[in-house]
């Protein structure tokens, strides 16, 4: 496996752990915060996870300036989770799935679009 991929994966999954953690926590200590929110919530404390453990490891030959890949990384994450809101929106409310399942298949749909984005854009080579 090449480095690259490697430590996307490891950093992708780490902040996915974040994300899906501060998700369940959130609505175990508070039940009546909507889902969307906690979601919202988990999605911004693993941006910061998620932008170190790329920036330094899974891209770390970048040129990019740190400005300019945090810029972009925002851009690529916010559209990711857009992705993610949608998809965890359709099967919670549409499907009734449970929502650290539908949030667990929500960040799988959405680490795609992110890694393309990542890799050819944020910190482009």
């Amino acid at each position: 496996m090449r480095p690259t991929v490697f430590w996307f994966l490891i950093t992708g999954a780490t902040a996915a752990l974040t994300h899906m953690g501060v998700f369940a926590l959130v609505q175990h200590l508070h039940p009546d915060v909507w889902p969307e929110a906690a979601n919202a919530l988990g999605f911004v404390i693993a941006f910061v996870l998620s932008f170190g453990g790329h920036r330094w490891l899974s891209f770390k030959g970048t040129s990019t300036p740190v400005q300019q890949s945090l810029a972009r990384f925002a851009v690529t994450a916010l559209a990711g989770f857009a992705c993610n809101e949608v998809v965890f929106m359709v099967l919670t409310r549409r499907y009734g799935w449970l929502g650290l399942l539908a949030l667990f298949a929500a960040l799988v749909v959405a680490s795609a679009q992110t890694f393309v984005l990542s890799r050819f854009w944020a910190f482009q080579r």
